[in-house]
């Protein structure tokens, strides 16, 4: 009820509406959306919508909350998953879809047409656990086992790759401790190993404003960066892909690696370091970058470097004032202080399935 009277707050703060129709059904959304609605101050109206049926499995009648909770902890799934895990993985699972932004022609419909997420499985099974069962009762490997490619150039076989290594790449370095992600697949070759000059921005309304300037101090050698726009700092938006200068977009540049705290949709490409970790809102070395220093970037060697020494850096942290916080209640407040970073899952900390008891199955009197 409280998580959803915020979540009311806020999705009612986010749009421009002067008032709200709140639907709902239960003793627990009910009061929720009201109290969130109440908070807000608009006016609203209240629209009751009644029960749900009960649910029914194999004869047997399922109550709509307690036979769910039982499976709560049996099923939560206890396998830790780290950045390392994904950047192992990519580096032995090779890119077959041919479809953007990895690939040059194709789209997610060709790739359906030529057979779809079985056939991509079924050309990558040696790297399955194809004894792992699914939702329908069969295993991997009974649900794939007749599936087939009708376009190799669509889905290419393992000796005709789109990438030989994996689409993710996971950097580490005095830049980013914790990891900074790229998507090698879909950036400019040339910028794989790349040495650059920072362009650093403090937030993204600033790049915004510079981004189209047509006297803007920038090359395509350089590296943009913009930060606070992570985790705590702005809630981890879709701006990774920061935009390409106007002046350089009308010089011929189409990539140009750019780094930022912030992440960015699956459908984006170019060379964009994404996920800078620990993030600059919270004092992560990013905080500590200054237009004109150099950042070194080896995709290969899986290495990022800012260029700087370590006394330097040293006298930049202890200068280094940490930001206002951003939210003083509601949702947000709850957020900032609970929020993971990104190379945790940027989850909140007491969900973490090591915080506290399993959840006990409810008593029902």
């Amino acid at each position: 009820r409280n998580f959803l009277a915020m979540e009311t707050e806020e999705l009612l703060r986010s749009h421009p509406v002067d008032g709200a129709v709140l639907m709902g059904g239960c003793d627990k959304t009910t009061p929720g959306l009201v109290m969130g609605a109440l908070s807000m101050g608009l006016p609203f109206i209240y629209l009751p919508a009644g029960p749900m049926l009960r649910g029914n499995w194999k004869g047997r009648v399922l109550g709509s909350g307690s036979d769910a909770f039982k499976y709560w902890d049996e099923r939560r799934a206890g396998h830790p998953v780290t950045l390392d895990d994904f950047d192992a993985a990519s580096r032995t699972v090779p890119v077959l879809a041919n479809i953007r932004p990895s690939g040059d022609t194709y789209l997610m419909e060709d790739f359906y047409y030529a057979g779809g997420l079985p056939a991509l499985l079924g050309r990558i099974a040696q790297h399955l656990d194809l004894g792992a069962r699914t939702v329908n009762g069969a295993t991997l490997g009974e649900n794939i086992a007749a599936a087939e490619v009708y376009n190799d150039d669509v889905i290419r076989p393992l000796s005709n790759p789109i990438y030989a290594e994996g689409a993710l790449a996971v950097l580490r370095g005095n830049l980013a401790p914790d990891g900074v992600v790229i998507k090698p697949s879909a950036c400019a070759p040339h910028l794989l190993q790349h040495s650059g000059r920072a362009l650093v921005f403090d937030d993204y309304p600033a790049l915004k404003a510079a981004i189209d300037d047509p006297d803007l101090d920038v090359t395509g050698d350089d590296i943009l960066v913009l930060r606070n726009a992570g985790p705590k700092g702005a809630g981890m938006p879709e701006w990774g892909m920061l935009p390409i200068p106007t002046k350089l977009l009308k010089a011929g540049v189409s990539d140009m690696l750019r780094l930022s705290d912030a992440r960015m949709s699956g459908t984006s490409y170019g060379g964009c370091l994404l996920h800078c970790s620990p993030e600059a809102f919270v004092g992560g070395p990013l905080a500590l970058v200054k237009t004109g220093d150099r950042i070194r970037v080896d995709v290969p060697a899986r290495t990022i470097h800012l260029e700087v020494s370590d006394e330097e850096l040293a006298a930049r942290r202890a200068a280094w004032v940490a930001p206002k916080p951003r939210y003083e209640r509601g949702y947000g407040w709850m957020f900032s202080r609970h929020i993971l970073q990104a190379n945790e899952g940027c989850d909140f900390d007491f969900l973490e399935t090591s915080f506290g008891a399993p959840v006990p199955e409810p008593v029902i009197y």
